[in-house]
């Protein structure tokens, strides 16, 4: 595994390097055949390639870019890992965060309405 095979919270692992390799352009049925099965991790998630591509329904791919980024636009933000969170300063004088936990995040009790 080759230490860039992590992107933007997707670890590829050796599935990166044999993307890459692929002679391209190529069919997704041609795609998912040859590498179908090979896990993807992101966050605290693993998928297969044809689990996160597979509902696509490309015809082709022309490059390992265009396989590498509709991978990155199917696994959304689980591989963001905390959400809104950050280790940098506080927000400035009228600048408008929202807190880590806000509502429609995982782990954050919903309000009952009255």
């Amino acid at each position: 595994m080759t230490d860039d095979s992590r992107e933007l919270g997707v670890e590829f692992g050796d599935l990166g390097d044999d993307l890459e390799d692929v002679e391209y352009p190529i069919s997704q049925d041609d795609l998912l055949d040859e590498h179908g099965d090979r896990e993807i991790d992101f966050g605290e998630e693993t998928m297969n390639l044809e689990e996160l591509i597979g509902p696509l329904n490309e015809d082709e791919y022309a490059s390992y870019d265009e396989v590498q980024q509709a991978i990155m636009n199917m696994v959304g933000d689980e591989a963001i890992g905390r959400k809104n969170y950050s280790d940098r300063t506080p927000p400035a004088i009228g600048e408008d965060r929202q807190d880590e936990g806000a509502p429609d995040q995982e782990g954050q009790r919903e309000q009952e309405s009255f």
